[in-house]
């Protein structure tokens, strides 16, 4: 564990230039003492490393040091070669520099570990895009990969779900997120985090002014923060379902992200229950699809939702002809 330890540091240290000794210890998750124990096990070994105390100090090694060291474990290597979806790369325009990339760590890797390497790139694949999710419409991620790299804000024409016109922002981006096959821009708005999706951004535009981030705000800080408050929504409509017990299986790959208690014992009954968490009460609409393999047992302002739905689908089917007004 110390060699593996002495060696992230060296390699910390060679990428970073000076670092907070605080910050290395943090991130190798041990003390600062023991930090400056192994910065004096690196210089005894001959490696030209020096540690500044101080406000403004830090570890650092001395200018021109390098070292060709790639020092990766058989696991490692093959983690390097397990990479999310490839349409990831290509919405990017980084699909030739990937394979560039892997080719050069490929041929950086020891010898040993080329061959497990290889294998788990034709043995593992990961696609991050989920089943039935549907067409997605083409996004332009150029733009907003400019104002991310370039630290500029960005104005936006942006449509919401459900509205037909554009809305137009000024934000202060953070980066990009692809969720699930999605891709979002995190970014603030007037100092509040905000999630944009790409695909539905009409335009964008980069400003001349530099982007005004929170202080001490990093994108997986605001990723977080915003995606908590999609998953755990105060105003969610609980909705407590049965579900016939044979179609369990398509049931919850259909309602996943809505699942928050799963099927009861699936050994007894004809029926299970089960309990969704949707942010309004239209959104229960979804479970008509599954006919009458499903029925909402409680609230009953569910259930009152979906026989609305049911009967106006049913005075629609029974004008006398297609696009005959009732």
């Amino acid at each position: 564990m110390k060699s593996d330890r002495l060696l992230s540091i060296l390699l910390l240290l060679q990428t970073r230039g000076r670092v907070p000794a605080p910050e290395l210890a943090d991130r190798l998750e041990v003390s600062v003492r023991t930090i400056y124990r192994d910065v004096e096990a690196l210089s005894a070994a001959g490696v030209p490393v020096y540690a500044e105390r101080g406000r403004h100090g830090g570890i650092e090694l001395l200018p021109g040091f390098r070292t060709d060291v790639t020092g990766l474990t058989a696991d490692e290597s093959r983690a390097l070669f397990i990479l999310a979806a490839q349409g990831a790369h290509a919405a990017l325009g980084l699909d030739a520099a990937l394979g560039s990339a892997l080719r050069k760590v490929m041929a950086a890797l020891p010898a040993p570990h080329r061959p497990a390497a290889e294998v788990t790139s034709r043995r593992i694949l990961v696609d991050a895009t989920r089943w039935k999710s549907g067409p997605q419409q083409a996004v332009d991620l150029d733009v907003l990969q400019d104002a991310v790299f370039s630290d500029r804000r960005l104005r936006l024409r942006y449509r919401h779900s459900g509205q037909r016109e554009p809305r137009t922002y000024t934000v202060d981006p953070y980066g990009l997120v692809a969720k699930a096959g999605v891709w979002y821009l995190v970014a603030d708005r007037r100092g509040l985090p905000r999630l944009f999706r790409a695909d539905r951004i009409r335009s964008a535009r980069p400003l001349d002014e530099p982007v005004r981030r929170r202080p001490g705000v990093e994108l997986a800080d605001a990723w977080e923060v915003l995606r908590r408050q999609v998953e755990e929504r105060e105003n969610a409509v609980e909705v407590t379902v049965r579900v016939r017990r044979d179609r369990l299986d398509l049931f919850q790959r259909l309602v996943a992200a809505q699942l928050t208690a799963l099927p009861d014992d699936p050994g007894a009954g004809e029926w299970a229950t089960a309990r969704l968490a949707y942010p309004n009460l239209r959104a229960v609409r979804q479970l008509l699809g599954l006919s009458d393999q499903v029925e909402v047992v409680d609230p009953p302002e569910a259930r009152a939702e979906l026989l609305a739905a049911v009967r106006s689908v049913a005075a629609m089917y029974e004008g006398s002809g297609p696009g005959t007004d009732s």
